[in-house]
């Protein structure tokens, strides 16, 4: 009987430890790599992804990954298990704006066939590159995504394979693995061998299958909601509610809770997607970080950005800030992170908020109005009060005022994340 015991080490696992330790994995042509004309090449021309590990047992371990092997990472858009070279392009283009990753997609397709392979890299839809992302990077727990089948499941079905092709060829032993041939007959060949050896298969039901269907559903991602939830519910039970004047004095309200050992969480800065709005993803950080504005740019821009800025009253080590201009794909957790929210005056931009009050908003993450020097300032921007930073910055060529704003806005950030929690004692 088959078993998976020969199966290759899952790449997901490994592509993540890889980043957690700032070392990264190596394209090559050759599954040995023995010479640096194997690795100094094209991803296109590349048929393995090499991870160079260290073992307490074996010491260093050198692992050759073929890049047309599916990995755990399922993709509802396409209905299929992406391939670990569609995985790791993504990684890649962490940074990348959606219309420029799908350039990058299509190019790398072309060179793909202009080099001989079959093969085609996946364009991933945002919810599901962002998803990936968050989990390679480890902002997401290992069963936390709601793409990535969990290793134990992954074994299952790949056990069950190999049983249903030993049966279909009479006790003849078939192993399922990844072939990880380079050569595109030879793999179509195997693939049309496994077509016919599934197509004699005798399909068995159980329980999971019966009562919920052929995919067994995963939720051990809701364990982690259920004590936002339980939680509050509880505490709202047992303890009187404030007084509605003090419910939005951020003064009252209990500091942002630790992280887990070993992971930092990252704040948030919301921008307002107004076209009126000064300051957009295209220029947010130039501004922020360079000291200098310059005007926004019309065109696709990337729909997340980070930015790091030190800031020692809050935390030793520089903090790593993410820029978003729109919460559709926040989690409820990620409310809690929001530090900032650039508006431009509009209330419309709050709608899809968790805070859609104005007041409130903003007696839980600053407000920030950046205007034009000389300009009147809106009535609505003044009616919010102490919540919102005012701050006008010159019109022309000359730009070096820019800075002092700039560092008024950090400044501003850094003061309401220590009155709501942020700092050593609460990270």
């Amino acid at each position: 009987m088959a078993t998976v015991e020969g199966l290759p080490p899952d790449s997901l696992t490994l592509l993540r430890k890889h980043i957690a330790s700032s070392t990264s994995p190596i394209p090559s042509k050759s599954q040995d790599a023995t010479s640096p004309a194997d690795t100094d090449v094209p991803l296109a021309e590349a048929a393995y992804l090499i991870f160079n590990t260290q073992t307490a047992e074996d010491g260093a371990e050198h692992i050759a990954i073929p890049f047309s092997q599916p990995t755990r990472f399922v993709s509802e858009a396409q209905q299929k298990a992406i391939d670990l070279r569609s995985v790791y392009f993504g990684w890649l283009h962490k940074d990348t704006g959606v219309g420029e990753y799908i350039n990058a997609v299509t190019t790398l397709n072309e060179d793909l066939k202009a080099a001989g392979k079959e093969e085609t890299v996946t364009n991933l839809v945002f919810t599901e590159k962002f998803d990936l992302i968050s989990w390679l990077q480890g902002d997401v727990a290992e069963e936390g995504s709601e793409y990535i089948r969990s290793l134990d499941d992954n074994k299952q079905v790949r056990k069950e394979a190999n049983d249903a092709a030993d049966a279909a060829r009479g006790g003849e032993d078939v192993e399922m693995r990844d072939a990880g041939l380079t050569d595109a007959a030879a793999r179509k060949r195997e693939e049309e061998r496994l077509r016919e050896i599934y197509a004699a298969e005798r399909k068995m039901g159980d329980r999971n299958t019966l009562l919920r269907g052929v995919r067994v559903q995963d939720f051990s991602g809701v364990r982690k909601y259920t004590p936002l939830f339980l939680g509050k519910s509880r505490a709202a039970q047992q303890q009187p509610q404030p007084a509605p004047a003090l419910s939005n004095n951020p003064a009252l309200r209990p500091p942002v809770k630790a992280a887990q050992p070993g992971r930092r969480l990252e704040p948030i800065i919301l921008l307002s997607p107004s076209a009126s709005s000064l300051l957009t993803m295209s220029n947010i950080k130039s501004f922020l970080v360079d000291g200098v504005y310059t005007p926004p740019e019309s065109g696709s821009a990337s729909n997340i950005l980070h930015i790091s800025r030190n800031i020692p009253s809050i935390s030793s080590h520089s903090l790593r800030f993410i820029l978003v201009d729109s919460p559709d794909n926040f989690r409820p957790d990620y409310w809690s992170r929001v530090v900032a929210v650039f508006t431009t005056g509009q209330t419309w931009q709050f709608k899809n908020y968790k805070w859609q009050n104005p007041a409130e908003l903003f007696a839980n993450a600053l407000g920030v109005y950046v205007g034009w020097r000389g300009e009147v300032v809106p009535d609505t921007v003044k009616g919010w009060g102490r919540g919102v930073l005012t701050v006008q910055i010159d019109k022309g060529s000359q730009r070096w005022r820019d800075r002092e704003v700039v560092e008024d806005v950090w400044s501003a950030i850094e003061g309401r994340m220590k009155a709501i929690g942020w700092g050593r004692g609460g990270r």
